[in-house]
């Protein structure tokens, strides 16, 4: 077992860490669960204590972990601190309230929650005190890149969305999309006036409309997680544009989120309210 402390206690050049977080991953076996299982046994202060994913139950984990099938008995025999999921928008709510009601903190990876699931959770985190955190993009720079867009969209309110991701991404648009246009849809200031009369002849030509922000979501193989900000004036475009080439660019998101989302109250959307403490 390795010792591990919160605050490290250095001996020479070795720091030994006691208490460590541990960590539950659901949807171990997926493309984020399986990078989010070597990046928590990687990290000296969090301990990954179980994985969880019924399509590859029994097999290794990659830790020398067995994978279990079954979260409920799981969170029941193994004790944890967080849970994070990234498995499925038709189970992430059920998995998340099922970790509430056993004083788990959870970090939800997965997108594609509908309002009632929000809600839900909403209420289950009122309910046990327990804190859950829901993170559209765990990318820093991803984060960085929905904050310049909130900051342009006072001078620039003409505004599209176009993201692409993998042809394996079960929702559309991306959460990180749907995230960006909400805010700025609220930073701002005027909306603006269409000049002609759109006529698709294709429905869905233009894009979905999310609070007023039309949005382009792009599926092939080949892209990992990319999103691009366009924002046009007379005479100017402004781009802000983010790309995630290897997974592992999500990693310190993850970690970040294991680390802090303890100390929330309820329930919390977005990495900023870690990255942009007052």
């Amino acid at each position: 077992m390795r010792m591990r402390l919160n605050q490290a206690c250095r001996s020479g050049n070795i720091a030994i860490y006691m208490n460590p977080i541990r960590v539950i991953v659901a949807g171990a076996a997926g493309r984020m669960g399986a990078e989010t299982v070597q990046a928590i046994s990687s990290a000296p202060d969090l301990d990954l204590v179980a994985a969880v994913d019924k399509s590859r139950a029994g097999e290794d984990c990659g830790t020398g972990l067995a994978i279990r099938d079954k979260l409920g008995e799981t969170l029941d025999s193994v004790p944890a601190d967080v849970m994070v999921d990234f498995t499925h928008p038709a189970s992430a709510a059920s998995n998340t309230m099922s970790a509430l009601k056993r004083n788990v903190a959870v970090v939800i990876g997965t997108s594609g929650l509908s309002s009632e699931d929000l809600s839900a959770v909403r209420l289950a985190c009122m309910e046990s005190g327990t804190p859950a955190l829901l993170v559209p993009n765990f990318a820093i720079g991803a984060v960085l890149m929905i904050r310049f867009a909130e900051l342009a969209a006072k001078w620039f309110p003409n505004t599209e969305i176009i993201e692409l991701h993998h042809d394996g991404k079960a929702d559309s648009p991306s959460g990180t999309a749907t995230k960006t246009a909400e805010l700025v849809s609220e930073a701002r200031e005027s909306v603006p006036r269409k000049t002609v009369q759109t006529i698709e002849k294709h429905p869905g030509a233009r894009g979905a409309n999310v609070k007023g922000i039309p949005v382009h979501s792009v599926r092939l193989p080949g892209y990992v997680a990319h999103q691009e900000v366009i924002f046009g004036a007379p005479g100017e475009i402004l781009s802000i544009r983010h790309d995630s080439m290897d997974r592992k660019c999500f990693m310190e998101g993850v970690k970040l989120a294991v680390r802090e989302v303890r100390g929330l109250s309820g329930f919390v959307v977005g990495l900023d309210k870690l990255i942009f403490k007052p």
